[in-house]
């Protein structure tokens, strides 16, 4: 038995809304997938010093490795919508998993920095389509007063790779070879692809829109060309190198010549209307600083045990775990949450947890104990657990079906985009701050940081000054973290309806009951999928 909200065409929900075993089967695909993703980034993070040893290159020209598959990201993310539309979700799922373990496959054999960095970007054209194919798919099957749940059961897998990444990537480069962090996603991957092709419900191809090929060529190379500036700031030394204002601002040119366009013609590459939705706007807002903040402030985070505490790399992955442990016990209590009482409720108190516990961060010093380190990180697991998911579901909930792909695109776009420049504007804080305390130019100052706190006889007074540089570095996180209550404070507090069918959607046609009526799981409107932080 179900019961229906008011509204034209409103999607049925089910009485008994529990996770049943095919939306776990999905669910089980699509974890695989961004497990394969995730901790293949995390992974890469930690061996980069021993691949800088392994090519005999420097530090700048080993970041693109990490570099090079942000930018391919940013390339296919804007064709997805299009393409989930034009082929089908299942298809276009299964081969970004295809791209990606051909990626990974041909990194753990490259024989130069150049082709690892080739092959790099093979995988991020898989990875840039994995996540949003596998999150409509997963969506459209659970129904959208399941999503916050969905996403909860996502969300604890997702937030152990970052965790698990840094340990199972110091132990593969320590005790085997760097080959494996790339050799370990082929089993995975061939898991995935199996399980995908057996387990994920077929779709039919649905009619769309001709494809905005301007429109790609504008945003794509405009998203690629911001990213590479900003990525380049810690490495250049400042905005004003011409390796770093040039491709930004040409970068900016084209995103503002996009937007322009974009609002002007029929069926753009990216749907800028989406935005004329207040909850979907809000919630974006909010995540945009949160990525900011939060994955900026997450890369100080192991950087501050290896340069501060002279801990090795599996040490420094060990000493994170707290803070995934915090987000398993609160993710999947606040997934319900949000689908039962709205979540901004939700949200709210989790960023209140996130900001105290980053305060801890404000002051810390060269001595301070590791139970405070450990016990602010717990809670800022917490935090995370209430604030990740909760602001996804926000923005997605209230969207159609017609919408489904077209907004997970965008949303893609903004996290993949505010994560990149919260990484480079964090580094860059870093960078000046140590710089100023050793003396030397902004691009020295970790190398001078490193050299002084090797030295026996300058250890302590660098171990002070270098600690001095990470407090400061958090107070600017811990502003931007601040700055998102202020959007936060409209997400919606109470449980949405069901939003009412797209009158021109084929799908949603139909009125009354039936087959096409939308009453089905994943048929009707009001499918749409949660997106994950991927940076």
């Amino acid at each position: 038995m179900t019961t229906t909200h008011p509204g034209h065409n409103a999607a049925p929900v089910p009485e008994n809304d529990k996770l049943d075993s095919a939306v776990l089967k999905v669910a089980a695909v699509v974890v695989l997938g961004s497990i394969m993703a995730i901790l293949d980034t995390t992974v890469v993070n930690v061996a980069l010093q021993a691949l800088t040893l392994e090519f005999k290159t420097s530090l700048d020209t080993i970041q693109w490795i990490a570099t090079g598959y942000m930018l391919a990201l940013a390339t296919v993310i804007p064709v997805t919508g299009w393409a989930s539309d034009r082929f089908g979700t299942k298809r276009l799922y299964l081969l970004a998993i295809t791209l990606f373990l051909i990626g990974s496959m041909l990194a753990g054999l490259a024989w130069n920095i150049e082709s690892l960095i080739a092959f790099r970007v093979v995988q991020g054209l898989g990875g840039g389509m994995l996540m949003p194919a596998g999150m409509t798919i997963l969506t459209k099957t659970a129904g959208p007063h399941r999503v916050g749940r969905v996403m909860a059961v996502l969300g604890v897998p997702m937030l152990l790779g970052p965790i698990g990444g840094p340990i199972l990537g110091g132990w593969l480069v320590d005790s085997v070879s760097w080959r494996w962090i790339f050799y370990i996603n082929v089993p995975i991957g061939v898991l995935a692809l199996l399980l995908a092709w057996r387990l994920l419900p077929s779709d039919k191809p649905e009619p769309a829109e001709k494809f905005d090929f301007p429109g790609m060529l504008m945003l794509s190379p405009g998203l690629a060309a911001l990213i590479y500036g900003v990525s380049d700031i810690p490495a250049a030394g400042g905005v004003t190198a011409v390796s770093v204002w040039l491709p930004g601002l040409g970068g900016i040119a084209l995103i503002a010549g996009f937007v322009v366009r974009a609002l002007r013609v029929p069926n753009p590459l990216v749907d800028l209307t989406l935005f004329r939705n207040r909850t979907f706007t809000v919630a974006m807002v909010t995540n945009t600083f949160f990525c900011i903040a939060f994955f900026g402030s997450m890369l100080l985070l192991p950087t501050y045990f290896l340069l501060v505490r002279g801990e090795s790399a599996l040490e420094a992955g060990l000493l994170l775990a707290p803070q995934g442990i915090g987000a398993m016990l609160t993710m999947p209590v606040a997934g319900r949450l949000a689908d039962k009482i709205g979540p901004g409720k939700v949200v709210l108190p989790g960023m209140v947890l996130i900001v105290g516990s980053m305060v801890m961060f404000t002051i810390v010093g060269a001595t301070t104990p590791y139970w405070q380190l450990l016990s602010a990180l717990f809670v800022m697991g917490m935090g995370m657990g209430c604030t990740m998911m909760p602001i996804m579901t926000a923005a997605l909930q209230t969207l159609t079906r017609k919408k489904v792909a077209r907004a997970s695109s965008a949303a893609n776009i903004v996290q993949q985009t505010a994560g990149a420049i919260g990484s480079a504007v964090m580094s860059i804080i870093l960078a000046g701050l140590l710089a100023g305390k050793f003396g030397v130019p902004t691009n020295e100052g970790q190398l001078a940081a490193t050299a002084a706190l090797m030295n026996p006889a300058t250890h302590d007074q660098a171990a002070v000054l270098a600690a001095d540089s990470f407090g400061s570095t958090f107070t600017w996180a811990l502003v931007l973290i601040a700055v998102c209550f202020v959007p936060a404070l409209f997400l919606p507090r109470t449980p949405p309806a069901p939003p009412a069918a797209d009158p021109d959607s084929p799908a949603d046609s139909d009125s009354g009951s039936g087959p096409g009526s939308g009453a089905g799981p994943g048929s009707g409107s009001g499918s749409h999928p949660p997106v994950i932080l991927t940076h």
